[in-house]
Order: structure tokens, then sequence, then C-alpha cells
């Protein structure tokens, strides 16, 4: 899978990029992460990439014409990429989400900054917009080094183990169950006796109710879009009635 990354501030993406499951995938030849500087496309004379709002306001907007330009170029490259702008305003980065944008061949990720976009680059340099979250960060950057660890993590390949990514928080709809190493007993906390039984049926039943506790306590409403079969509805009952009793 290829991804490029059109920024005013590249560099940002060398150490990210260049370590860890990241950086592994890339050396295995599994991702071609790149990045676009888009200074360069400017034709301004200074190079700049933002300018003054019409209409007035605080901050600056960044130019049209530079991420046109940088786009085009982006395109040209990778004919057929989906071109994606991370911004307040798209659907919300998600598993499925992520599942989706791991299946194209390749992804235009534009990186805003400052107090926003030109609409006239949004309108004919993307074909969609997506959010990492209700909050504000100073530029795109850090979302679209969210993004590419989200997605990459479901190209193949690129985690060791093929069942890694559906066996994490999030992968079901529901949050992830306890985990734990060696040692057995550190300082008169052990691990619980059914992960050292080697009854695999009974890890799992017990791994699954320990999701759902989890879900259940900290995150409930993920319950409400959660595929939920028969055994997992009785065990929140059961959840839900430990609760209840324990208060």
């Amino acid at each position: 899978m290829t991804i490029e990354i059109l920024t005013i501030f590249p560099e940002m993406f060398d150490s990210v990029f260049s370590s860890s499951i990241l950086g592994r995938a890339r050396a295995q030849g599994l991702l071609d992460l790149r990045t676009r500087d888009i200074r360069p496309y400017s034709a301004s004379k200074h190079k700049n990439t933002d300018d003054y709002p019409f209409g007035g306001g605080a901050g600056m907007v960044m130019m049209a014409q530079p991420i046109m330009d940088a786009m085009a170029a982006a395109s040209a490259s990778l004919p057929g990429a989906r071109r994606i702008y991370l911004g307040p305003r798209g659907r919300k980065l998600s598993t499925g989400v992520a599942r989706e944008l791991a299946r194209q061949e390749s992804l235009i990720l534009l990186c805003g900054h400052y107090e926003g976009v030109d609409q006239r680059a949004l309108d004919t340099c993307t074909d969609e917009e997506i959010s990492i979250g209700d909050y504000i960060l100073t530029g795109g950057e850090l979302a679209a080094m969210v993004l590419v660890d989200c997605v990459s993590r479901f190209v193949p390949g690129v985690l060791g183990s093929a069942e890694s990514p559906e066996e994490e928080s999030f992968s079901d709809g529901l949050l992830e169950y306890p985990q734990y190493t060696r040692p057995r007993d550190l300082n008169g906390l052990a691990v619980p006796d059914v992960l050292l039984s080697g009854n695999h049926a009974d890890i799992r039943r017990w791994r699954r109710r320990e999701s759902l506790a989890a879900t259940l306590r900290c995150r409930p409403d993920l319950l409400e879009g959660a595929v939920l079969s028969r055994d997992d509805q009785k065990m929140i009952k059961e959840l839900e009635s430990e609760c209840s009793s324990e208060s």
C-alpha cells in the first residue's frame, strides 16, 4: 500500500515512519510511505503557503494554489488514489473506516494548518474529509500519523499475527480484555488461573466476558452498536446483576 502525505512540515514524519511497526513494514516493502512538501509548489515569490482570509478574522488560511498544484503532482504519481483531507468536519476515524481505507491501493492525505484551508482546494482536490476526534490540533500532521498507523494495521503482513488487529479494542465494537505476561506472581498480584489452565474454550469465554465487562464499565455506549450473541447478552445481564449487588 502506498500513502503520500501533503504537508508543509515533512520532517515531522521522519521518526514516526522509520520506527517500530511502520518502519519494519516499510523495510519489508509492505508500505510505501511518502511525504510531499507543499511549499515548493507555491507560485509566490517567497514560497508562502498561507494568506489572510477574505472577510477578516483571526489567523491565516492555507492558499489553494500550492495545494492544488501539489495534489496534481501527487495524483499523477498515484493515479486513482483516494484523496483525504484531515479536518474536523469529516466522518470520524474508526476501526470500520480503517478497514475500508486499508483496501485501497493508495491514499493521498492532505494536512491542513493555521486556521484552515481555502475551500476551493478542498472542493477540487479531495474526495473526502476525515476527523480523528472532536478536539483541536495545530495542524493535520498528527492526525495523518494517527490515520496511517491505524490503517496500516489492517494491511496484510504489516502485523506479525493475522489475528492481532481483530483481537484488539474496537475490532468488534468492544474494548479489549486484560492482558498478562510473566512472572505469574508479582508482589502478590497473580495472573488469573484460567489463563494458565490450558483450556482454550475457558480462556476464550473468560476473555469475552472481561471484554464485555470493560466495555460495560468504561464505554457502555459501544454496546448499542456491537454485534452481540445470546451468550454475550446473558453475560451482560450477569455483569449488570453483579454491579447492582455490589452497589
